[in-house]
Formats: structure tokens, C-alpha cells, sequence
């Protein structure tokens, strides 16, 4: 048994609201991984009660983004939980600082268990809202699991192809994949020999003069008193080097036109990342039966770290009108 330890004080990086009820639960996905999320649940209701799903960023932890956004949905009439991905944050798994497509999927859908279990919540109307990397989890997720009513991805990456193809497809042929495959298999023999996995490092720091702007964004969110945390790979040491290794092995979103159930993708049209939720979302309705309930919201003006955490830019009247409409 994987022994989890909570912490209990408050210790996010946004205020607690004294609209709603919180406290920390623990669920098992399929792989036997205990899952850590914390639970916001509005503090006057009548009858059961519409539930979400939160994760992200990729990278990230619940304390930051993804309590943010389940604290409001929350406030909004929603039973939410922001959870840690398996080998992250307060989750288990071993060893620590991995990511799986396939596991991360099964977190995400371990999730959805657990909340189609709770007595006060209506197990037919269940969302998922994923942020960055994870927004593109969300949606592969919704690939897989009919359970869930509406999928939000707000200011998506596709890891899978950031990790193949390099940022913004600049890498994107046979000889870069060849030499990043050399690497990182270099990489597992040196772990293998040193017995521990060399950390890849998190968002640079010191930030160097001629950054991209999009680094600095990064920067001021993950490495200031903005959005800091201790357990946050972003914020400390990163991923394992060898974390990537499946994502430049796999496709994500290739049965995203199979879609029956509501999917809304938001992102910043001043984002670096817009491309990606772009062609996802143009993927996802192309030569499908279901783009009736599909939906891609620009937002004017946002960059990509603005849909962290700037609750003034954040389409939270939107987000709630949408999943309304489709549980």
C-alpha cells in the first residue's frame, strides 16, 4: 500500500473562498495508483449535484491552476475535484516525475469513477476540464470515456506533438526525432548506472535577458509568489529527463472526430500554444457526424499563462454555459 500523506492546512496559491467546502480525498485509478485531489463542493445546494474534473497544467500541481478553476466552477453549483497526476505532486506512483499518456488518461477516467460514485453527485451529468498539456489529456480522454457529458481544454498543448515535432513544428522530421531518441536512450543507461533519475529542470532560472515571450510568461507565473509552489515541477526541478519517453512514441487525438459528447477548446489568440488547440479543434470537427456540439473560443488578447489564473480573462461565464447546456 502507497502510503499518502496530505497536507492539510491551505497552501495554494489562490485565496480560499468562503462560498464552498473543502477537503482532500484519495481514489486508486487501474494501475493501482492513489490519486490525491482536492474536493470543492458548494456550500448550499438541493438535490444532486453536476460534478467536474480538473487537472492541469502539465507540470503543475492542484494547488496552482487547476484549484483555481475548481474552486470557481464550485462556487458556480458544481461538485469539483483538482487532482495530482499519478507520479506528482501529493499522488503516488513510483518512481516520481514520470507521465504517461496512457496512465494520465486513466487518471483522468479514475477520476470520473470516483465521482460517479459520490451519493451527492448525478452521475450522468460529469465534466472534465483540463488546462495546457492536460487540456490535450482531457480531450483524449473524451476520445474514450461516454461518461463524460462536456470536455473543456483551455489554453491546450498537444504533448505529443510539441515532444515529436518540436515547437511549433520546427522539428518535425526523421533525422530531429532520430537524435532525440539517441539522447534520451542515452539518458536510460546513465539512470540505469546511477541508479536515479537526473531531472530535466523546470522553467529556466535565472530567466536569460533574450527569452521568448513566452518563457516569461512562464517564468512569471511558475518562479514568482503568482503561482509558486514547492511540489510543482514547473516551479523546482522538472520532469525526469526520460519522463517524454512514450510521448515521442505516441499520437494523441486521432479518434477526436469520434467525439459524440461536448467539447469546447479556449484559448489565447496571443498564445504561443494557439496553434495547437487551432488544429485540434479543426481535427476534431473535420469529416465528423458530431460538430454540432463542438465549440472553439478565441480569447482577444490572452496569452497563454493569462488562462492560469486571470480570473478576469478566464471565460468562466462561458465554460459554465457550455457544460450546462450539454449535461
Amino acid at each position: 500500500m502507497e502510503d499518502i500523506k496530505l497536507v492539510q492546512e491551505w497552501d495554494k496559491v489562490f485565496p480560499k473562498s468562503d462560498k464552498v467546502n473543502h477537503k482532500k480525498v484519495t481514489f486508486k485509478n487501474h494501475f493501482g495508483i492513489t490519486i490525491a485531489a482536492d474536493m470543492y463542493e458548494p456550500k448550499e445546494y438541493e438535490g444532486l449535484l453536476p460534478a467536474i474534473a480538473v487537472s492541469g497544467p502539465f507540470g503543475a500541481v492542484k494547488e496552482q491552476s487547476s484549484g483555481l478553476y475548481a474552486q470557481e466552477m464550485a462556487e458556480r453549483g458544481f461538485l469539483t475535484i483538482a487532482f495530482d497526476p499519478s507520479f506528482t505532486g501529493e499522488s503516488g506512483g513510483e518512481p516520481r516525475y514520470m507521465n504517461s499518456p496512457d496512465i494520465n488518461v486513466e487518471d483522468f477516467q479514475s477520476a470520473v469513477d470516483f465521482l460517479s460514485n459520490l451519493e451527492n453527485v448525478d452521475s450522468e451529468k460529469i465534466s472534465i476540464i483540463g488546462i495546457c498539456g492536460w487540456g490535450g489529456m482531457a480531450i483524449q480522454t473524451a476520445c474514450i470515456d461516454t461518461r463524460i457529458k462536456a470536455t473543456i481544454a483551455s489554453t491546450m498543448y498537444d504533448m505529443s506533438r510539441v515532444s515529436g515535432n518540436g515547437y511549433f513544428d520546427s522539428e518535425d522530421n526523421e533525422e530531429s526525432r532520430y537524435k532525440a531518441r539517441v539522447a534520451i536512450n542515452a539518458q536510460r543507461t546513465e539512470d540505469f548506472k546511477n541508479k536515479e533519475y537526473k531531472l530535466g529542470g523546470g522553467v529556466v532560472d535565472p530567466l536569460p535577458g533574450d527569452a521568448p515571450q513566452f518563457v516569461k510568461d512562464y517564468y512569471a507565473y511558475y518562479k514568482t509568489s503568482r503561482g509558486y509552489h514547492k511540489r510543482s515541477l514547473n516551479s523546482n526541478g522538472g520532469w525526469n529527463v526520460t519522463a517524454g519517453t512514450s510521448l515521442l512514441n505516441t499520437r494523441l487525438l486521432h479518434y477526436s472526430n469520434e467525439i459524440r459528447n461536448a467539447v469546447m477548446i479556449v484559448h489565447g489568440d496571443k498564445a504561443h500554444s494557439y496553434y495547437f488547440g487551432k488544429d485540434a479543434y479543426n481535427n476534431m470537427i473535420k469529416d465528423s457526424q458530431y460538430a454540432y456540439n463542438k465549440e472553439f473560443l478565441s480569447i482577444e488578447g490572452a496569452s497563454h499563462c493569462d488562462l492560469y489564473d486571470q480570473k478576469n480573462i478566464i471565460p468562466f461565464d462561458k465554460i459554465e454555459e457550455f457544460i450546462r447546456k450539454n449535461i
